[in-house]
């Protein structure tokens, strides 16, 4: 029996369609089998081989103190809660738990590999690292296999966040590229992660997980562009781009594009998946070949 922790979210629900075959328990604050806010309480659990956790507050700029402590209520006081009711109810034999990238605290690097220290100084990073930490020491503690995946940018149908904006964009003729949209950035297609949990599950471990080719924007925006029937998104070349973050600086933080967030988009920022290659058979699909932006019959 699989326990997985936000089944309603966007991985959840393509982790449960993956492994439809396998005896899964849903748990969540609404539209699951267990319906709980581990936030606030420790769940009472069934026995169960295997723990996925995926649920957790997704990556956000928070804008006040409130919303900064949000992210270890969730991300942390939320984990140890499910760890918690665990302990009671029967440990499993292996917990997998959702991480991601941003635990490095990296904005641009180059194939970066899970022996790098973790340097993340903001509230979703710094939530993260603990919660890892928490459930690391929860599972040697308890001799439970334990594997963590750190994840870049998920895509699939109908993603959230910054792909779901970007494919808006497109959509209303609003995107452009940014000096050719040439700026690397790692991604992994939801599907691929599902897929391997259950490999994973045996070996346990720390693993990067990625499709190998770590799409362009410029790439990905003509991928999307042509699922969308549009044209070719139009490029606004470095100079322009430059003089737009520079009035953005003066705007504050609600200007569209300031120097920062320049540096960002133009800079590559990937990560280096070897050691799931080596230890879990990772074979990845590229995003570029198996994304596809929305499910059957629904419009974005």
């Amino acid at each position: 029996m699989i326990l997985l922790t936000g089944s309603s979210g966007f991985l959840g629900q393509i982790i449960k369609s993956v492994l439809i075959n396998h005896n899964i328990i849903s748990i969540g604050r609404r539209q699951a089998d267990i319906v709980v806010n581990v936030i606030n309480e420790v769940p009472v659990l069934p026995i169960c081989n295997i723990v996925i956790h995926t649920a957790g507050k997704a990556h956000s700029v928070p804008t006040t103190d409130v919303e900064k402590r949000h992210f270890f209520d969730v991300n942390v006081t939320g984990t140890a809660n499910l760890l918690k009711g665990l302990e009671q109810s029967g440990l499993p034999q292996s917990f997998i738990f959702i991480s991601s990238v941003s635990v490095y605290g990296l904005e641009s690097g180059e194939f970066i590999s899970e022996d790098y220290p973790l340097f993340a100084i903001d509230p979703y990073g710094k939530s993260k690292i603990e919660a890892e930490q928490l459930v690391w020491d929860w599972c040697e503690k308890n001799k439970v296999i334990c594997t963590i995946l750190r994840l870049p940018l998920i895509a699939g149908p109908n993603p959230p966040g910054n792909l779901k904006t970007m494919i808006n964009g497109i959509k209303r003729g609003h995107y452009f590229n940014i000096a050719g949209g040439k700026a690397r950035k790692s991604m992994v297609l939801a599907e691929d992660v599902a897929k391997i949990i259950p490999v994973a599950a045996n070996v346990g471990g720390i693993y990067n997980l990625t499709d190998g080719h770590h799409p362009s924007f410029s790439e990905l925006s003509q991928i999307i562009a042509k699922q969308l029937g549009k044209s070719k998104p139009l490029n606004i070349p470095m100079w322009i781009a430059t003089l737009m973050a520079m009035t953005g600086d003066l705007m504050g933080a609600k200007a569209p594009i300031n120097s920062n967030k320049l540096i960002k988009i133009t800079s590559d920022l990937t990560f280096d998946d070897t050691k799931a290659q080596k230890l879990l058979g990772w074979n990845p699909t590229l995003v570029l070949k198996g994304f596809t932006i929305k499910w059957d019959n629904c419009t974005i």
